[in-house]
């Protein structure tokens, strides 16, 4: 057995696609995952399985939130010992930025291109941004809430006059 995270998009935000964590504690069990715990309402859900391969993993769980709860939810799916290189890897961390101000964001896919001046014109004083592979490593020294780089998502694969970044890989 191997101990796997999963993180749900878009759930209980703001009054919307809601599902109570016990609900979906007993969801995965149903799929026969083992020790799950979740983490408030945040959709967020460690558990043990068998299953090796975290593409099939990601799929069983969108799969039966859809039948479960009628919702189209994109799930992201790693193992721990990922997370814990995500953690471990994560450049913004130095003896001038507080711990508490960083931030990790996890994409489905790497961009293949990142329009940089969209980040550095938002950027307020202070903040840093990292890009590597599917992960964004955040510094908001003035508070998560008043960032300007939250939206990052849709800038990220926009068209053809991006400037291209190296991905760290």
């Amino acid at each position: 057995m191997e101990t796997y995270i999963s993180m749900l998009r878009g759930i209980n935000v703001s009054g919307k696609n809601i599902i109570k964590m016990e609900n979906l504690k007993e969801m995965y069990a149903s799929l026969g995952f083992k020790n799950i715990q979740t983490y408030v309402q945040s959709g967020n859900v460690i558990f043990t399985s068998e299953n090796q391969k975290s593409k099939e993993l990601e799929q069983a769980i969108t799969q039966q939130i859809k039948e479960n709860f009628d919702l189209d939810v994109p799930v992201i799916v790693f193992p721990m010992e990922k997370l814990e290189q995500i953690i471990n890897d994560n450049p913004l961390v130095n003896d001038k930025n507080d711990n508490a101000f960083l931030h990790v964001t996890f994409l489905f896919s790497t961009p293949q291109t990142i329009d940089v001046n969209t980040f550095t014109e938002k950027k307020l004083n202070g903040e840093e941004i990292y890009f590597s592979q599917n992960v964004v490593y955040l510094y908001c020294p003035n508070g998560y809430g008043k960032t300007k780089q939250l939206f990052f998502g849709k800038k990220i694969k926009r068209g053809r006059n991006n400037k291209k970044l190296e991905i760290d890989k």
